[in-house]
């Protein structure tokens, strides 16, 4: 099957695209077989949606799907019908449609994955090792979602203000004031070093003095320390 990847989200999904054929990629979330119909939760960044496998109805897509696991990557394409109403779920916004795909690919097999996505117990080393998939995570999505929404409300604010956005160094020549300095070995120029600047508000003190009287920047945070 040679399709597009996809023409919308999954938590796109909803009555008013009832009948529309729509194609849709994202990872298996879970699977679940109920008499030898297969229940597919796909996922992606927007939200979960299920498509069904019935074997009496298209017996090469529940061949097909009868052989992905958690965090396979799949793409499906088929039209978008209503669920019985006993059957809605709320939990999720697209819980009152589904899926009979007219065709399914694997598009990327997983392996076992080191732990279960959303276990909270799972220690925070595992986490960082596997960076890729705790990123998946609902918990870890949402705190970077709240981080854009935050710096585009700043953003929005200053700019409507008539701030302009500058980014000043990050590292310069040393300026020692009784701190003690963050510094980065220069690779080109051995025993010299980078340093973090101890009095940023030089670089607010040029800018004003350049004529840029308003500016902002969403700085980085660093710590000499180990973390």
């Amino acid at each position: 099957m040679k399709t597009r990847l996809k023409s919308h989200n999954c938590g796109e999904m909803n009555l008013s695209l009832e009948n529309q054929e729509v194609v849709l990629s994202g990872w298996v979330s879970t699977v679940r077989d109920l008499g030898g119909i297969l229940f597919i939760e796909l996922r992606d960044r927007s939200g979960f949606f299920q498509i069904v496998a019935n074997p009496q109805v298209n017996p090469d897509v529940h061949k097909v799907l009868e052989k992905v696991r958690s965090e396979y990557v799949i793409t499906a394409k088929g039209k978008v019908t209503r669920r019985p109403e006993e059957t809605y779920n709320e939990k999720y916004p697209t819980g009152q449609v589904e899926m009979y795909p007219d065709s399914v690919e694997i598009l990327s097999e997983s392996k076992v994955l080191p732990f279960v996505l959303g276990d909270e117990s799972v220690s925070e080393d595992v986490r960082l090792k596997y960076r890729y998939l705790d990123i998946r995570n609902e918990k870890m999505l949402h705190n970077l979602t709240t981080r854009h929404n935050i710096c585009q409300a700043v953003r929005n604010y200053l700019n409507g203000q008539g701030f302009l956005e500058v980014e000043t160094p990050i590292l310069i020549k040393t300026t020692p004031e009784g701190a003690r300095d963050y510094l980065v070995p220069s690779r080109v120029q051995e025993g010299k070093f980078f340093a973090l600047p101890q009095s940023p508000q030089i670089f607010k003190q040029l800018l004003m003095v350049g004529g840029i009287e308003r500016y902002y920047q969403i700085a980085k945070c660093f710590r000499d320390e180990d973390l």
